[in-house]
């Protein structure tokens, strides 16, 4: 190796497509490795895919001797960025495809190419797939990932042609691992064994692991027959009015507590809302029937009327009663709950119609068979005590087995004692025992996934008619009404249905591959060989999830059909949780103990990794603490404190998008969008000491350049702070060491607070190029949000502003009345605004003129964008000022207008421009605004 080249993602991605296709991604479920088993903040494939190829492809500036010149660099550089448009596309994954394969050739092409080249000799012919394959087993460094997690880097690594190396402490991890990179290469090209299988001499080429996928249908509907012919009675179909049946696909049902009210004492349900459904032309609610005599509640579902509550009995802030209307706080819920004394009612029953679903009252036949299950095996353990993410147990949820009915009890106990039927049976017919026990782990994997489907802390979700798993969240929250799943349905939660979609993984993964190696380890101790790797991962994000806590939901079901095939794996009674990397609440000193094991970890990973091939790291988490000095950040100080202190330098940065934004959490919240990827080599020996002054000044320069490189690429204002802290700290560890006028060493926390310090000159500053009115409405909404105030506060400002509040009356985004003065709300201000027409225009009217009419969806916003030209990319840079503002102010609900518009930026960019090239000219003396 004569020189270290720099990577391509050393210098420039093409995040726009990559941030595209990784949000696309989100929403695709058949065939996606995701839907294989639940794993919590998986990365996206298309993320994972693009910045492994981007640190092992060598960027054209390192190649002076192939590409001289500046222009010569960017031609190249623009195919590989083309490469990695065309490879992060969800299709190019599919290897059944002639396209598909060739994209990802030319991708395993280039890393070859690159690796070649580090070592002076020639790469492997081009149009030589196999030669490509084994030129990168033999030379190219295999990919670690130290906290594979759900497995997308590795699988990407695999995908890229590389060798993965995929490592994690949780067994569940290391199971989906498995079953991911390690198992279906080893069965590629063989066909299945089940006896309905078509004999290959009939012309059916079992393709990849093909065969494998049959046999997991197979099996898989053998003990769906198997669990129906001995509990099919307890799921029974509903009888209609017409005189015919229907088959059930849920039943609803709702938590019930005594009234406190000692005249009334009714079992008052617990119900979120009595909406059954949303969708046009079959909506439905059901209705509470009070029994005064009695004093019982029964439900009657109905049409809806015009009358359906818009709120149901419970909400964070208590309980009221449908029967009194006595209120309750929560505090005594959760006193009843732990009492034993909280019980059940069918609100409810979801049948299959013609083309829709059929919402039907509850029957006593449907009730009693569900309330009449006594014989079931049930998962032993109890739910941790202090862990992150746990919220059940103030309700008395202690135990496992208490997460689910009797029912589903029975259920899940029938289908597990089935499935380690299948092996015996696989084997019996005299087949390999290695490849009964692969069939029997993928099954298994069916069951994990029913488990989250089958429980009562689902929920049914009005809009979609639909159920929601346990683990839409990362959370184990409490759930008031909850749907227990039909298994024998054709609705998506059926035990087919899970079988199906772990049987298209397993058909979708590629099995052309170097192999995949996967193991259990804690990587604050593990013991690397003496190869060196290419260190690709995504730590945990400090005390954000609590991986091992939630993932015992899962072990206590999976450990019973797995200990025999993994003994080692599943050597525990529970997910091992003391060598956890967390700083969850069973710590003491929980912060400094996760640092020092992140520490251990980096300082491991040092000793190993390829020096001719940056590291990178996924870094989401945002946790802002006041201090003295400004705004810090815990998880992000934690971790760079570690980085930092093994030295480590950050040589890149780049926000990509990992985050689904439909996601139940991000639901009227600013949850963050993107991580952060973190580029990273070994510092070098003769790094320079600094002064914080000259920390100071290098952040001040090279830090605006950097912020106006991320808002082009439209990164969420949500995640602009976070996003902020990687080309700052990029600098900040450039240097061994940074020292303030004391001689002292600036900590990493005191250089974060100097970035996010920065960061709020770089915003204020781009007030320079705003007009007047708008500088003048930033002062007033920083001070006084969309809030009357005082007249002569704001005539005093408007005159430091060099404007007046008569004047920006005039302009359209001011009321004064009555010696008060407000700033307009978006949804204010009138819908015929033509911005060429308007004779006082502001950026301030711009961003607000869009935000209305994103309401109306992107192409609204979009006719107005056309109109605007260059004043759109001022009124985007206002969007980013006021969200820091509404950040800083904990301002929610105008932050959320703000974030929507920058994340609908790069849509409403494509329709206007669509717009304009479809346009006639303007008419003789209508200007546009550019021309003013």
């Amino acid at each position: 190796m004569d020189t270290i080249r720099k990577k391509l993602i050393e210098v420039d991605l093409p995040l726009d497509a990559i941030n595209a296709e990784s949000k696309r991604e989100k929403s695709i479920r058949h065939g996606h490795p995701s839907t294989l088993h639940i794993w919590w903040a998986r990365r996206p494939l298309a993320a994972c895919r693009a910045v492994i190829f981007a640190s092992m492809v060598d960027d054209p500036s390192s190649c002076p001797d192939e590409f001289p010149t500046e222009d010569a660099q960017r031609t190249e550089r623009n195919r590989l960025h083309d490469i990695i448009r065309k490879m992060v596309k969800w299709e190019s994954t599919d290897e059944s495809k002639y396209e598909s394969r060739r994209i990802q050739n030319e991708a395993r092409y280039e890393i070859a190419r690159s690796v070649a080249r580090s070592r002076s000799e020639a790469p492997p012919r081009p149009d030589d797939p196999a030669g490509i394959l084994r030129y990168l087993r033999d030379r190219a460094p295999p990919i670690h990932d130290p906290f594979a997690g759900g497995g997308s880097i590795p699988l990407e690594a695999q995908r890229l042609g590389l060798r993965a190396i995929a490592s994690d402490l949780n067994p569940v991890a290391v199971l989906i691992n498995k079953a991911l990179i390690e198992l279906p290469p080893k069965f590629s090209g063989q066909p299945p064994v089940n006896p309905d299988a078509v004999d290959i001499s009939n012309g059916v080429a079992w393709c990849g692991a093909a065969g494998l996928a049959d046999d997991i249908r197979y099996y898989g509907q053998w003990v769906c027959d198997e669990v129906f012919r001995r509990i099919g009675h307890l799921y029974p179909k509903i009888k209609l009015r017409s005189g015919g049946e229907a088959a059930t696909i849920a039943w609803l049902w709702t938590r019930t507590v005594s009234c406190p009210n000692p005249a009334c004492g009714v079992m008052t349900p617990l119900i979120s809302s009595f909406q059954l459904s949303k969708k046009t032309k079959n909506q439905y609610w059901t209705r509470p029937v009070i029994d005064r005599k009695h004093m019982t509640i029964s439900f009657i579902v109905q049409n809806h009327d015009g009358g359906v509550p818009k709120q149901g009995t419970v909400n964070r802030n208590g309980v009221t009663c449908v029967a009194c209307g006595t209120t309750s706080p929560l505090a005594y819920v959760r006193e009843e709950s732990r009492a034993g004394r909280i019980g059940r009612q069918m609100t409810a029953i979801v049948a299959e119609g013609e083309r829709k679903r059929l919402f039907l009252s509850p029957t006593n036949e449907h009730i009693q068979i569900a309330k009449a299950i006594t014989s079931y095996r049930r998962p032993t353990g109890t739910l941790p005590e202090r862990a992150l993410g746990f919220r059940v147990g103030a309700y008395g949820f202690t135990e496992w087995n208490k997460l689910f009915t009797d029912r589903q009890l029975a259920t899940l106990a029938t289908f597990s004692s089935l499935v380690t039927t299948v092996r015996s049976l696989i084997i019996e017919n005299g087949h390999d025992v290695e490849y009964a026990n692969h069939v029997h782990t993928f099954i298994t994997l069916a069951v994990g996934r029913c488990v989250n489907n089958w429980s009562s802390f689902t929920r049914w979700r009005n809009d979609h008619e639909a159920v929601v798993g346990v683990f839409a969240r990362q959370v184990l929250s409490m759930i008031w009404d909850y749907a227990e799943v039909n298994p024998f349905s054709t609705s998506a939660q059926n035990w087919m249905a899970q079988v199906e979609l772990v049987a298209q993984v397993v058909e979708n993964v590629h099995c052309d591959t170097n192999g995949g190696e996967v193991y259990q380890a804690n990587a604050a101790t593990i013991s690397y060989d003496k190869n060196y790797k290419v260190i690709v991962t995504d730590p945990p994000y400090y005390d954000n999830i609590g991986y091992a806590d939630l993932s015992d939901f899962f072990y206590v079901w999976l450990r019973p059909l797995l200990h025999e095939i993994y003994p080692d794996l599943f050597a525990s009674m529970l997910v091992p949780k003391e060598e956890e990397m967390v700083a969850a609440p069973r710590f003491q000193n929980s912060g400094k103990r996760f640092e020092e094991l992140m520490r251990n970890t980096l300082q491991l990973i040092r000793g190993h990794i390829s020096q001719e091939f940056p590291s990178s790291i996924f870094y989401a988490y945002k946790q802002e603490e006041e201090t003295r000095e400004g705004r810090a950040s815990t998880g992000w100080e934690t971790m760079l404190s570690a980085l930092a202190s093994t030295g480590f330098q950050i040589v890149g940065t780049w926000p990509v998008r990992t985050e689904l934004q439909g996601r139940l959490r991000s639901h009227d919240s600013n949850a963050l969008a993107s991580s952060v990827v973190l580029v990273c080599r070994l510092r070098s020996d003769n790094a320079l000491v600094a002064t914080r002054r000259q920390l100071v000044e290098a952040l001040r320069t090279e830090l605006p350049i950097a912020l106006t490189h991320m808002q082009l690429s439209s990164i969420a204002p949500v995640d602009l702070a976070q996003s902020a802290i990687g080309p700052g700290m990029a600098i900040f560890t450039r240097y061994s060491k940074v020292l303030d006028a004391s001689g002292n060493t600036v900590s990493v926390r005191d250089a974060l607070t100097l970035i996010n310090q920065t960061l709020d000159e770089i915003l204020a500053e781009q007030e320079g190029d705003f007009d007047a009115d708008t500088r003048w409405a930033i002062s007033w909404f920083e001070q006084s949000g969309f809030g009357r105030e005082d007249f002569g506060v704001a005539e005093t400002l408007s005159k430091a502003k060099n404007t007046s509040v008569s004047g920006m009356v005039e302009a359209g985004i001011l009321e004064s009345g009555a010696g008060k003065v407000r700033l307009l709300r978006p949804r204010e201000l009138p819908e015929d605004w033509d911005p060429r027409k308007d004779k006082r225009f502001t950026i301030w009217e711009a961003t607000h003129h869009l935000i209305r009419a994103l309401d109306q969806g992107e192409a609204a916003a979009a006719e107005i964008m056309v109109n605007l030209g260059s004043a759109a990319e001022a009124a985007r840079e206002l969007a980013y000022r006021l969200h820091h503002t509404c950040e800083q102010k904990n301002r929610s609900q105008e932050a959320q207008d703000y974030n929507a518009l920058v994340q609908s930026w790069p849509e409403i960019s494509r329709l206007a421009r669509e717009s304009i090239s479809q346009q006639t000219p303007l008419p003789a003396g209508m200007k546009t605004y550019d021309d003013r």
